[in-house]
């Protein structure tokens, strides 16, 4: 999809070097992939210890010697 965005051309630069793209495309889709996910993972951390499992992990350990 074509848009076009007025970004600063010294953020872009910087931007791509860091992450080593080599075009200014390539550092923008690295960005926005980084940003979701991070999204992703923040969701994930605030579901810790919020999702009981119920797991007999006993019984689980029994199930591999077996």
């Amino acid at each position: 999809m074509r848009t076009t965005l007025d970004i600063p051309a010294d953020l872009l630069e910087q931007a791509r070097r860091a992450c080593q793209a080599r075009t200014k495309r390539e550092a923008v889709v690295a960005g926005l992939k980084e940003l979701i996910r991070r999204s992703h993972h923040e969701e994930l951390r605030r579901l810790a210890g919020k999702v009981n499992l119920e797991i007999d992990l006993a019984r689980s350990r029994e199930r591999r010697r077996a």
